[in-house]
């Protein structure tokens, strides 16, 4: 198979499913340009979260340049606005120093602002957050989504009933703005990365293999102390809707630390929900961003040598 040619005077965005081999890719691009790798995934970005969202480990982090892993406390509620917010300051930090920026992971949503652009949605003040989030707790999700359907009818309407966190979102931006959200993503900011500025790719392996590979790796992350850190995240009683305390695995994983389920059933439910999201991805990047080129893992060998300098 021909390798895949790489356009390396452009900044390089590395997508696909989670387990699909990404970071070692973007390692070995970094180690032979002189890059920076850049994180793209919602979850690595939390600090208490090391082991069970597979971030590089400390060694690799050693061997290049790694930006925004590890870089937000449990107790934030981070969004894809923030993470542009942080990213826009890497990649003027990556071109000053003549770095190849190289953005990496598997959150279309962030790849989606970086490449398309973001709404202009303003920052929600912490107390109608918490306000709304008490309601829910209160009065139950049914209750939210029926005043959503008053104030938001579109994105009630879109919404599933239950989806806890999204009616929750925006609820939450009707209070604090006095506007529905589908107001805000029709004034959208400007992409970070206009089209003509990137190289794009979709790592996309076979679906047997790759899930195999997921729940090999779901296994070695129990048995190299994700347990641990989930037991230490759980004890600081965080809100369950914050985005770090919903990660693939840690809700099973509580539930086996308070008893509820064995480690065995806990560990089931982690390697499922892994496999279900990655399908999620495939299905996401299709449809959502068909501008990255699809690329069978083998068509990676030899890249670097094959591609444009």
């Amino acid at each position: 198979m021909q390798a895949y040619q790489l356009d390396l005077s452009k900044t390089v965005l590395i997508a696909g499913p989670t387990a699909s081999g990404k970071s070692a890719l973007a390692l070995e691009l970094a180690q032979k340009t002189g890059g920076v790798v850049i994180n793209t995934d919602s979850m690595q970005v939390y600090r208490d979260l090391r082991i069970i969202t597979a971030r590089p480990t400390v060694a690799e982090e050693a061997l290049v340049p790694h930006r925004l892993y590890g870089h937000v406390d449990a107790s934030v509620n981070f969004s894809a606005g923030a993470w542009v917010s942080d990213a826009a300051s890497v990649l003027a930090e990556a071109r000053a120093e003549k770095r190849l920026p190289i953005f990496i992971g598997g959150s279309g949503l962030y790849f989606k602002a970086l490449t398309r652009g973001l709404s202009a949605v303003p920052p929600i003040p912490a107390e109608v957050r918490d306000a709304v989030r008490a309601r829910l707790e209160s009065d139950g999700v049914e209750a939210l989504h029926a005043e959503l359907m008053r104030c938001d009818p579109v994105s009630a309407e879109r919404l599933k009933p239950r989806d806890r966190t999204r009616i929750a979102r925006a609820l939450e931006v009707v209070k604090a703005t006095g506007r529905a959200l589908p107001d805000w993503h029709r004034e959208g900011l400007p992409p970070l990365l206009p089209r003509s500025e990137f190289t794009a790719l979709f790592l996309a392996p076979e679906r047997d293999q790759l899930y195999a590979r997921i729940d090999a790796r779901f296994d070695a992350m129990l048995d190299s102390g994700a347990l641990e850190e989930v037991a230490a995240l759980a004890a600081r009683k965080l809100d369950s809707l914050l985005p770090a305390m919903k990660a693939h695995g840690v809700p099973a994983l509580i539930r086996y630390l308070r008893g509820e389920i064995t480690r065995e059933e806990a560990a089931e439910i982690g390697r499922a929900d892994t496999r279900h999201y990655a399908k999620r991805q495939f299905t996401w990047f299709r449809h959502q961003l068909p501008e990255f080129e699809w690329v069978k893992p083998q068509a990676t060998r030899g890249w670097v040598e094959g591609s444009v300098p």
